[in-house]
């Protein structure tokens, strides 16, 4: 088992505050986020990174069923459900007329890790690197983002001020994200 990496703060009578990293993925719909996120996961782990994600959903979504209890007891007005079993656990937060949570609120929400990597969310101020495929024919969102530092790409793109990467190499983008982190 690898030893976890740990940026943290120590602080008298030795406790440690650990600080998480954030990065980000970011790119138009059908740029293949999720796929690279989903192969990034497991190498970072395996390098001893403790690792969650933020996904952001432009549409409405429900984790929940209708019939069943933690369905009814949202239906019933709770502002929070929580859900638990032997396995996991969930909290459904309604938000009601609140509006949408900015992306600092939600990571405050998690238990300590490593990093988080937030996918979507293109439009807050946090390191990203763009996933771009030339098939979306969208442009590239570096041009109009300045904390856009890298981007993944299926085609070669030239004359940029951040690197590029093959989309397919997964070891130098994780190496790229682990540096961009402060995680090394």
């Amino acid at each position: 088992m690898v030893p976890t990496i740990r940026k943290g703060i120590k602080v008298p009578e030795n406790i440690w505050i650990f600080c998480m990293e954030v990065f980000g993925l970011a790119g138009w719909s059908g740029s293949g986020k999720t796929t690279l996120v989903k192969q990034l996961i497991p190498l970072l782990v395996s390098k001893g990174i403790s690792v969650s994600t933020l996904k952001h959903a432009h549409h409405s979504f429900d984790i929940d069923k209708p019939g069943k209890d933690s369905f009814e007891h949202r239906l019933a007005g709770a502002n929070e459900v929580l859900i638990s079993s032997a396995k996991r656990w969930a909290i459904i937060h309604e938000n009601r007329e609140l509006g949408e949570a900015n992306l600092k609120s939600l990571l405050a929400k998690f238990s300590s890790v490593d990093l988080v990597l937030v996918e979507g969310f293109k439009n807050e101020s946090h390191k990203k690197l763009e996933v771009y495929r030339e098939k979306n024919g969208k442009p590239l969102l570096q041009q109009n983002d300045p904390n856009i530092c890298g981007i993944a790409s299926d085609i070669q793109l030239n004359n940029l001020e951040v690197p590029v990467f093959d989309i397919n190499d997964i070891e130098s983008i994780s190496h790229f994200i682990i540096r961009q982190s402060g995680l090394i």
